[in-house]
């Protein structure tokens, strides 16, 4: 295009019509306000400040690299398939190993297109076997003497199964005021209010 005489910019090429119909834009949310209430800061300021659990486990250096270690190796170990798990679905439902023993078994004899065998070379280090991810090991707990007995640099609380949500809460807030982490923690209802 050749520049304009005068001097004047181009004008722009009009849209269509069916573009400049554009729905209006939905405004953003905002939270809702939270009223401090007089009484709460009081009460914390009387009360001592409980230590925090630690999110992460106190481990020495060689600790924190078999951690990373066991992490590849779990990423490379194999799914151990059960010979015949998926001709019948009363050995493949739940997964347990059991070992390949018929003679002319093409598993056992480690044919290349069978599912690996569990052998002893797929195990994590031993002395982070037991750990958690975070690195804490984890104890049962079901009273409150349980939980003082914890050291709560190196293990976390897990609370057991049978335990009912009224003691569970006890527990919880026992756990907390000690600075000991529970791996299980019951979800807070404070987004249903």
């Amino acid at each position: 295009m050749a520049p304009d005489p005068e001097g004047t910019a181009p004008e722009a090429p009009t849209a269509p019509a069916s573009a400049e119909k554009k729905r209006p834009r939905r405004p953003r949310a905002t939270p809702p306000e939270a009223k401090p209430a007089p009484s709460e800061p009081a009460a914390k300021d009387d009360e001592p400040s409980a230590p925090r659990s630690p999110k992460r486990a106190e481990l020495t250096d060689d600790l924190k690299t078999l951690l990373r270690t066991r992490r590849t190796l779990d990423g490379k170990r194999p799914i151990f398939g059960r010979q015949a798990a998926n001709r019948y679905f009363r050995i493949g439902r739940d997964g347990a190993w059991r070992s390949p023993r018929g003679l002319q078994s093409k598993q056992r004899r480690h044919y290349g297109y069978r599912a690996k065998i569990v052998r002893i070379g797929y195990r994590s280090p031993a002395r982070v076997r037991g750990l958690v991810p975070s690195g804490f090991r984890p104890v049962l707990v079901r009273t409150s003497s349980d939980l003082e007995g914890l050291d709560a640099r190196t293990q976390a609380a897990v609370i057991a199964r049978t335990i009912g949500t009224r003691r569970r809460v006890v527990l919880e807030e026992e756990a907390r005021k000690l600075g000991v982490r529970v791996l299980n923690p019951i979800v807070s209802g404070e987004g249903e209010e």
